[in-house]
């Protein structure tokens, strides 16, 4: 079975107050009227506020309306469910209206470069403003492999068909990843070249990835004795 990785469906809320219960010497914080026992020496949050998994990737997903117009919308809460498959909450959009027309969409990231285009893509709906591409100063082409646009000016570009869109949860297989050849070192993307941003929900904030620390399935082979 697959497992649904990822899936990052936190939600915004309001910190409840927490009560001591001086009978048993046990901190306890209470949350839609269930009690939570605290984590002795930290600060205890609950279940619900701004901050669940982190950092989260700023996706921009594209589409195409019913007349041919672009629109993008970032998303925060996305992840990856399998090699070829990404997974993303979203509530009602426009986006989610082109998405039942087209059955496609394609992926982006957002970057340092574009903190600005992609924040107002972000924060601006299609409903409101239908060529908000145009006033972002940003481009599309059609992508070959899917019915939906492939913004320009990002240079990593995931063109997605809809496998499934239920309950709110997006799910795309990808059937193909393009690259700018500026974001490539030997062949492969280069993130120190892309520049992603993150987005820091605790501080209502962008940010932009740190240096390499270590190698993927290789820094802990020190404890390997290798």
């Amino acid at each position: 079975m697959k497992s649904k990785l990822f899936i990052l469906l936190a939600a915004v809320a309001s910190l409840a107050a927490c009560n001591q219960q001086p009978q048993t010497n046990q901190n306890n914080t209470n949350m839609n009227n269930e009690t939570i026992n605290e984590v002795a020496g930290r600060k205890n949050f609950g279940a619900k506020h701004a901050l669940m998994t982190t950092p989260q990737p700023c996706v921009m997903i594209a589409t195409w309306d019913e007349n041919k117009t672009p629109d993008v919308m970032m998303a925060a809460w996305a992840g990856q469910l399998d090699h070829n498959q990404i997974v993303i909450s979203l509530s009602k959009h426009k986006t989610t209206d082109n998405l039942e027309k087209t059955g496609a969409f394609t992926i982006s990231f957002a970057d340092e470069r574009t903190v600005v285009e992609s924040d107002y893509f972000g924060i601006v709906s299609g409903n409101n403003v239908p060529d908000k591409v145009a006033r972002a100063g940003f481009t599309v082409t059609p992508s070959p492999n899917v019915n939906a646009p492939i913004v320009n000016e990002y240079p990593l570009t995931l063109e997605c068909k809809v496998v499934s869109f239920e309950d709110g949860v997006l799910i795309g297989e990808v059937v193909n990843m393009s690259a700018d050849e500026s974001i490539l070192t030997d062949g492969k993307v280069d993130l120190a070249k892309l520049k992603p941003i993150v987005f820091d929900a605790a501080g209502v904030s962008y940010r932009g990835l740190g240096e390499e620390v270590g190698k993927a399935w290789g820094a802990g082979k020190k404890l390997m004795g290798e």
